[in-house]
């Protein structure tokens, strides 16, 4: 089995320790390099160029947004980005993701959660965590509310309805829903239609925005203010 190989950038002495410790247990990782700072991060990935960048934000030197910028937009480096953070505002999230990051994952999360997480990342899919998909989307219903108390701006629906990428209503409610982190059956009940039925959006939507996986398709919709 082909490993994933993981630089790990984290300036907490004890975080970076039990994190490595969580990471050396799965038998498909294999933990490249550690790095306390955003500088000497790059540099490693520059060097391994690892499958992940486990990305902590609050790092010394060059923070982790600005050493994602810099690897995905300037060096322009293969390697996953997740970020990995205690982190939880809303200009942190959306900042990291426009920066670069495939993923955003909180430090109290599950080391199940984080193996998963950097899984996903390793696979070419995205991650955004259930607490942070509901944050943005919290964040963006709140600005739609503002929004719409100014004249200039169209109703919510025509807005929606004249998306670029062509989605419907229906699956632009989806969408949204899958950012929350809902399955399809939990998609199905709320929005009481049949299993069939949110499948054949959930293909749709997919189709449409040209992406694998639902996980990628939330960190896009977020990315593209679709929801």
């Amino acid at each position: 089995m082909e490993k994933v190989k993981i630089l790990l950038i984290e300036d907490h002495v004890m975080t970076r320790l039990g994190t490595a410790m969580v990471i050396k247990q799965v038998e498909n990782f294999e933990l490249v390099a550690e790095a306390g700072d955003g500088e000497s991060g790059i540099n490693l990935a520059r060097k391994f160029l690892p499958d992940v960048i486990l990305m902590d934000i609050g790092l010394p030197k060059l923070d982790g947004i600005e050493a994602t910028k810099k690897l995905k937009q300037e060096l322009n480096i293969g390697s996953g980005i997740l970020m990995f953070t205690s982190r939880d505002n809303r200009d942190d999230v959306f900042s990291a993701l426009k920066a670069g990051a495939d993923g955003y994952i909180m430090k109290g999360s599950s080391p199940e959660t984080l193996i998963n997480a950097i899984n996903a990342i390793g696979s070419g899919a995205s991650w955004l965590d259930p607490q942070i998909a509901r944050l943005v989307l919290s964040s963006i219903q709140e600005d739609e509310e503002k929004q719409e108390t100014q004249e200039e701006l169209a109703k919510p629906q025509d807005k929606k309805e004249n998306n670029k990428y062509g989605l419907t209503r229906r699956e632009l409610e989806v969408l949204s829903l899958i950012v929350e982190g809902l399955s399809n059956p939990e998609i199905s009940e709320r929005l009481v239609v049949s299993l069939a039925t949110t499948k054949a959006h959930v293909h749709s939507i997919l189709q449409k925005l040209y992406i694998q996986g639902r996980a990628k398709a939330a960190v896009f919709a977020v990315q593209e203010g679709l929801v």
